[in-house]
């Protein structure tokens, strides 16, 4: 339904330990822009590590629960954007604060 995530050049990324236990899973079908989205998730217990797609090279959008410093959740990871606001569902208030974008932001919304 929702997913919190943010947005990091790959020359940044940086994995400490697990990268070798990472799994892959690609998809096209249901992206609405036609670009390939590929997760990253760990074998072992399945946790949703990030995503890569094809329209943002270079780029990962790693979950923000992946971050073990608490302190970023709420300082430099904390949402500014919900995208797809149009597909939210009634019993879910918009974020306090957040730019509201009907689609997708990086394409203008659509």
């Amino acid at each position: 339904m929702f997913a919190s995530g943010f947005i990091v050049n790959d020359s940044a990324l940086q994995h400490l330990k697990g990268e070798d236990k990472l799994a892959t899973f690609s998809r096209q079908e249901g992206i609405s822009t036609g670009n390939t989205v590929t997760n990253h998730f760990c074998s072992v217990c399945g946790t949703l590590m990030y995503r890569r797609s094809s329209g943002f090279p270079g780029m990962t959008v790693p979950r923000i629960g992946t971050v073990d410093n608490l302190e970023l959740h709420s300082t430099k990871l904390k949402p500014k954007i919900e995208q797809f606001a149009k597909d939210r569902v009634e019993w879910l208030h918009a974020g306090e604060a957040l730019q509201q974008v009907e689609g997708n932001y990086f394409t203008g919304g659509q």
